[in-house]
């Protein structure tokens, strides 16, 4: 079907649908030069991107950019520098000193403490 066939089907409009073609969230549409062409495959793209988006809050751009960062090493990398610089990520020593924390305390049998409480010892 056309993208404005396509467009009416999923509720939106065709100009959001060439948006997302060009953010790179359409899988490929056009055959050498002619009209887009979407059938169930990429209405189900579509229909998948649209129920992400609402399900963690992100916009078209941001979804698109997740999938760039999921998709190319160099993004990857950066993406993940800037996470552990800002302590979104743990570094792996990080890591590392959490496990042996945790492995400690199940050796004492205590439970690992929650985010803001102390360590309680089992009973």
């Amino acid at each position: 079907m056309r993208i404005t066939e396509a467009a009416k089907r999923l509720g939106m409009s065709p100009r959001m649908l060439r948006y997302r073609e060009s953010l790179g969230l359409l899988p490929p549409t056009r055959q050498s030069g002619s009209h887009r062409r979407f059938g169930p495959a990429e209405l189900s793209a579509v229909t998948q991107a649209v129920e992400l988006e609402r399900r963690f809050d992100v916009s078209p751009a941001e979804l698109a950019f997740a999938l760039r960062a999921l998709s190319e090493p160099g993004v990857a990398a950066a993406v993940r520098e800037l996470g552990l610089r800002i302590g979104r990520i743990a570094s792996p020593q990080q890591r590392a000193l959490d496990f042996e924390k945790e492995k400690a305390l199940r050796l004492l049998g205590q439970r690992p403490p929650s985010p803001g409480h102390p360590t309680t010892p089992r009973l």
